[in-house]
């Protein structure tokens, strides 16, 4: 295992996910399943996410609206495991190209910047809830559907922020729990573990301390034509 190439991954991801509110999924899994494996990587991504989330919350707690999440968070309860059960029995290479289409097709809706008709009616929150959990379970990449669903309820920037972070948390820890249940936290997975949890101390350090000073709009654009090409490896590798 080259655990010098987890940690820089580890980084990296809770780097963008610091600056953008965005990335630690999305930027870590294509990366860590190419060196990993989906078995390990799922769970190490859950585990370390979770950490990194608890931290973020309670620097962007002032702006999380646990009135407009709620509905979110417990439709993604139904669609965890249904995801964790699809990481342990579905084909791998079938995973990893969904994995690819996932995060290839999020950054192009994401560049192309298209503009979703606003939603007033609260029960979308329960589709999208749902399909985060199923994403959360097997990828644990549970951030596209949320984030459009945002977008689409215009949810103010700061509020946005901090209610990605509220719903990442509560749902990374049915995740993590699921994986447990599962029997996935092998030891492979705690002896990288041992290595990502530095990485995410680094990581958000670098972020926050950045974040005012970077241009965010660029950096979310360099990391979105970085996930098109890793969505394109997966699915063609």
């Amino acid at each position: 295992m080259e655990l010098w190439l987890v940690f820089i991954i580890v980084f990296f991801a809770i780097f963008t996910q610091s600056v953008t509110g965005f990335g630690l999924a999305l930027v870590s899994m294509p990366l860590l399943v190419t060196i990993l494996g989906i078995q390990t990587a799922a769970p190490l991504v859950a585990f370390f996410g979770l950490i990194a989330e608890a931290i973020l919350l309670a620097y962007y707690r002032r702006a999380f609206n646990l009135r407009v999440v709620w509905r979110l968070i417990l439709a993604s309860l139904f669609g965890i495991p249904l995801g964790v059960w699809a990481l342990g029995n579905v084909d791998e290479a079938v995973v990893l190209t969904v994995l690819g289409l996932i995060v290839g097709g999020y950054a192009l809706y994401a560049l192309l910047n298209l503009r979703l008709p606003a939603i007033s009616q609260p029960i979308w929150a329960y589709g999208a809830g749902f399909l985060a959990g199923v994403l959360g379970g097997a990828y644990i990449a549970a951030g596209p559907p949320i984030i459009i669903y945002g977008n689409a309820r215009q949810w103010p920037p700061a509020e946005f922020k901090g209610n990605l972070q509220g719903f990442f948390l509560f749902n990374t820890m049915v995740i993590v729990g699921a994986h447990l249940l599962a029997g996935n936290y092998t030891l492979e997975v705690w002896r990288a573990s041992l290595v990502a949890i530095p990485a995410v101390a680094a990581g958000i350090a670098a972020g926050l301390l950045l974040s005012k000073r970077l241009s965010a709009p660029l950096f979310r654009k360099i990391v979105l034509w970085l996930l098109i090409v890793l969505g394109v490896w997966l699915i063609v590798g």
